[in-house]
This record gives structure tokens, sequence and C-alpha cells, in this order.
């Protein structure tokens, strides 16, 4: 899933480098907890016990979860640590997890355990692909699975297990525009050409943003929305990182993004006044990140402790910091900046699996032909 979250790599960095919120990858994780293999062996808690899980474990992701200063980069050197007989390597496919529904398809080895950054839409395309071959469920296996706040979970399976999650709102001007508060607004004059989006069928927040239209007026009314906000002006770029930098320009007042702008947009120097969070309807869109073990993993134990290790408070923290989102784990606070910042909607809203299911591809797709194509 790389489209849509190169954001965070700048934002990241930056505000880790500004407030000094790396931490040595070193730590350990308190309480951690290997799975059982199958076998009635389960990993222990201590670094190096017998037992423990072992051998090389490929995790695929997007390209921003890894890197210097990365979420991923702090889980391989803190897992590695609690593990001292295992190594984290990452994959970034270009074509995200749609590279290993192709693999599979072909009946070509899939080469990797943990895919790293599934959503829910994603996770219903490779299922109706592959009819679920490609995931392994692991939740009844995993030990801190139940910590996942349940308003989060989006695989009935109990496959895919989140790991964060994000918010869709709208960025402002509040120099420019009066805050936008609901979706009519935004076809009033005052936001005449004042919006950019981003393209639903390259970008997870342009995605989201349609589906979170489609939430509000309905399949059978989200596309007459759509006209309208066409008709007063609305930009679609491709991705978010080109709409990002055409707001920051001054080419519009407003841009379809995440509610955790001001994690990065605040302080001395910063004209917070263009980092406004807006939220129409008091609603945003949840579009949880999940990660999930694949069926052809060549180390399913280790990658269960993996996923365990990530579910961790102190993990999750971590990732929350490193990867500018909220922790999908019920009662950890990141504190810092981060929880003086980031933004919960007062209405969050999404669809789950069982509502996407046979919709989504459809739902797109109609909008990318009266939008992109029209």
């Amino acid at each position: 899933m790389t489209t849509g979250l190169l954001h965070r790599v700048v934002k990241r960095r930056t505000y880790l480098r500004r407030t000094g919120a790396a931490v040595a990858g070193t730590a350990l994780v308190a309480g951690c907890s290997g799975t059982s293999d199958g076998g009635g062996t389960t990993a222990g808690t201590a670094t190096g016990t017998p037992g423990d899980p072992g051998g090389t474990l490929t995790v695929a992701t997007y390209s921003s979860f890894t890197g210097e200063d990365t979420a991923g980069a702090w889980l391989k050197s803190a897992f590695e640590e609690e593990y001292t007989d295992a190594t984290v390597e990452f994959t970034t496919p270009e074509n995200g997890v749609n590279q290993f529904v192709q693999r599979k398809r072909q009946g070509a080895p899939v080469d990797a355990d943990v895919y790293v950054g599934l959503n829910t839409g994603e996770l219903v395309r490779v299922d109706e692909t592959l009819d679920g071959d490609l995931f392994v469920p692991v939740e009844d296996r995993l030990e801190r699975a139940d910590a996942v706040e349940d308003s989060l979970r989006i695989d009935p399976e109990g496959r895919a297990i989140p790991y964060d999650t994000g918010f869709i709102a709208i960025v402002y001007d509040e120099d420019a525009v009066s805050e936008p508060e609901t979706f009519d607004a935004l076809l009033e004059p005052e936001y005449e050409n004042g919006l950019i989006a981003q393209n639903a069928q390259q970008s997870d927040p342009g995605r989201a943003f349609v589906l979170w239209t489609v939430h509000e007026y309905g399949p059978d009314g989200y596309l007459d929305y759509w006209s309208d906000l066409v008709d007063n002006g609305v930009r679609v770029l491709s991705d978010w990182e080109p709409a990002y930098n055409a707001y920051t320009s001054g080419e519009a007042p407003m841009v379809v993004s995440y509610s955790t702008d001001q994690v990065y947009y605040h302080g001395e120097g910063v004209d917070t006044s263009r980092h406004q969070v807006a939220f129409p309807e008091d609603q945003g869109y949840a579009n949880p990140e999940a990660m999930a073990t694949f069926a052809d993993s060549d180390n399913p134990r280790l990658a269960r402790a993996f996923m365990d290790f990530v579910l961790t408070d102190e993990a999750q923290a971590e990732i929350a910091v490193r990867n500018v989102q909220f922790p999908a784990v019920a009662g950890v606070d990141p504190g810092g900046d981060f929880g003086e910042y980031a933004l919960r909607p007062p209405e969050p809203v999404t669809f789950t699996y069982d509502e996407l299911a046979g919709n989504v591809g459809t739902w797109i797709d109609q909008w990318a032909r009266q939008v992109v194509s029209g």
C-alpha cells in the first residue's frame, strides 16, 4: 500500500528530528510473548529463551514503513533484540499486495511471510480474486489480538489484524475559507475551485474519501454528489503527495488528508492557520491498516511472534509516533506532541468488510468513469 502514504516519510522524519522522539531500537518490549507453533511449544518471553522462534522473517510492506527512523526500522531492531535467533528483512513490492495476488495466481512462490499495510478494501479485492487463499487465520493464535479496538477489526476470518489507523479529514487554510462543516457546504460558491482530492484508483486517502461520500449519500447518491463537486471545481490529482504539494503551494485552500496533520505542522515558525483540520458532519473516515501472515509462509511461527510483538503497548506507541497514525490497541497513549496534536473525529465512520464485499470495486469503477474519465 504505497499510495497516499509517502507524506508520512517527510512528516515522520522531520518530526522526530525536531522533537527528539526517536527511541533506541534496542528497547525491549515488556511482557512480549511468543505463540504456539501448533505442536504445543510456546515461545518464551525472555531474550534468547530456548524454544523462541528463529530464522529469517520476510515482511512485505509499503516503502514509507521502512528506512531510517521509521516504524519498520524500530520494529526490526527491537524484535531482533527480543528474539536473538531471528532476523527481519523488509521487501517493498512496487505494486503492493497485488504483486502477491499475481504470484499466487501464477503458482509462483510468494517469497514473504507477513504483509504489513492491508486496508479493508484491499483485503476484499484479494479475497474476491483468490477466494481467500492468500492469507491464513491467526487471530485465535495471537496472545495480543484481543487488545485491538473492536471498531477497527476488518477481517471476519481473523487473518488481517489492525496495527494502526488513520482518519481521513479535510485540511484547510482558515485565512482563506471557513471550516466546511458539512459535505453539502463544499458545493457552495465559497469553496469553488477550493478542494484538492486524490484518485481513488491509485490513492488510499482518495479511495477513503470516495467511500466516505458513499457512506454519506448512499450508493445511489454519491455519483450525483461528485457531479456537483466537479461542477464546483474539485481537482483530482494522482496521489497524496502531488495533492498535498499543490495545497502547500497555495493552489487551493483545502486538501483531502489525515487528521494527524498538526502532529508535524505546529510549533514555533509554523503557520498553523494553513493546517486546520475539518471533520464534515463531525465525521472522519477510519482507514485501519492491518498485517497478515501469508498462507505460504516458510516460518509461520515467527510470523505470529512478530505480529504479537507489533501489538504490544510499547510497539504500538512507537508505531503511532513514527507512522503518524493512531494505535490500534485500546488504551495506548503515545503522549508527547502526538497526544496533543493528533485529532480524532467526533464520529468516526467506515465500511466493514461485509459492506465492501461485492461493492467496493463497482463503486470505485463507477466513480472513475464519471470523474476521471468523464
